[in-house]
């Protein structure tokens, strides 16, 4: 049984947390010491630095050999079930949308297993909870996390082509038409450019320009090669040099809190605390309590997970909303909002509602 030590321990991981986010808030609310586009390039930092690195630490000491893969098989059903869900919702209601599915399974599946779900696991259920929210943590970073990376960025691109390349090509070709007019230009070549303008991108090139993108964004590659690293030095006894180590490290230890400063400068640019309202936090709130651990029931159920591992992953599945989703959403300009909602009053509401959990799942046999 949880005790008030272990309860403690969770609040001792949580609080510093809390003290980066209040920082970040005061730098822009209070003391002015940050104007918004200084703002964003902080988070750019975040995204582009701090968090590849924090990813790549984490998962380079893992040793994928000794993994839960039953474990792993039930989190990847759940996703599909989430998924299969939010695709019907966005065909069948006037309310979906492409842009709205992907905050939905953010927010249904994407959790903060290592700062919150490691001490509470582990005060739980010992060394057997650490070692599987590690795994799933892993396996988030390397696979859900990189899908994430890739439809965030195939919406851009996609707005890209219509907005940004045909405004740019429009302007070009109008003043070449401009300067040509007078040279005699027949108008059937004019209707043709100006089909060519409206016509910018196959899915081909679409594709291209996203995997380009993909390549040249470290937090698509960097829990890759950290889980190619950990699986060669599993198997061949190898360990990181001291010097690449230390380098990695000194700013992978920076990810958490300059990815909560960022949400808490965030917070400050906006009017209202509850920067989405009530009813999108609520939505984000049950979505993340109930829709996730539901999902992940039905998963752990189809593959057969029972016993302490069947209590771990439904209580893993319930942990509060991930950082990184926030950075994404931040530097791709989808629904911030209600990402650092779910991120702040989720983690607010982790603990009641995880122990709830814990002692229900507890009288099950």
């Amino acid at each position: 049984m949880i005790s008030l030590e272990d309860v403690y321990k969770v609040i001792v991981a949580m609080v510093p947390l809390y003290v980066a986010l209040i920082l970040g808030y005061g730098s822009v609310k209070w003391w002015r010491l940050f104007k918004p586009d200084q703002c964003d390039a902080i988070n750019r930092l975040v995204c582009y630095f701090t968090l590849p690195l924090f990813n790549f630490d984490f998962t380079a000491h893992s040793d994928p050999f000794k993994w839960d893969y039953r474990f792993l098989a039930a989190d990847g059903i759940s996703k599909v079930i989430i998924v299969a869900v939010i695709a019907i919702w966005a065909k069948c209601t006037s309310k979906g949308s492409y842009s709205w599915s992907i905050t939905s399974f953010s927010l249904s599946t994407l959790t903060n297993s290592l700062v919150v779900g490691v001490p509470l696991l582990g005060a739980m259920y010992g060394r057997l909870g650490v070692d599987l929210v590690v795994q799933f943590s892993v396996t988030q970073a390397i696979i859900w996390l990189t899908v994430l990376l890739f439809v965030l960025e195939s919406r851009r691109s996609r707005s890209d082509f219509p907005i940004s390349t045909i405004d740019n090509k429009v302007d070009s070709q109008v003043h070449s038409l401009k300067l040509s007019v007078v040279k005699d230009v027949e108008l059937g070549k004019t209707i043709e450019v100006v089909e060519n303008i409206v016509e910018k991108p196959s899915l081909w090139s679409l594709m291209k320009v996203v995997w380009v993108k993909l390549i040249l964004n470290p937090n698509s590659y960097s829990c890759i090669v950290g889980i190619a690293w950990a699986a060669l030095s599993s198997r061949c006894h190898f360990t990181m040099p001291s010097i690449i180590d230390g380098s990695i490290l000194i700013m992978s230890k920076a990810g958490t809190g300059t990815a909560m400063f960022s949400m808490g400068m965030f917070m400050a640019l906006q009017e209202k605390l509850i920067a989405c309202g009530p009813k999108l936090t609520i939505f984000g709130m049950l979505l993340k309590f109930v829709g996730g651990p539901i999902a992940m029931a039905i998963g752990s159920f189809i593959v057969g997970l029972h016993g302490d591992v069947l209590r771990i992953a439904i209580i893993q599945a319930a942990l509060p909303q991930s950082i990184t989703s926030f950075i994404y959403a931040k530097e791709y300009g989808l629904h911030a909002d209600v990402l650092s909602t779910a991120v702040i009053f989720g983690m607010m509401a982790s603990l009641p509602i995880l122990i709830a959990y814990y002692a229900v799942l507890e009288t099950l046999n």
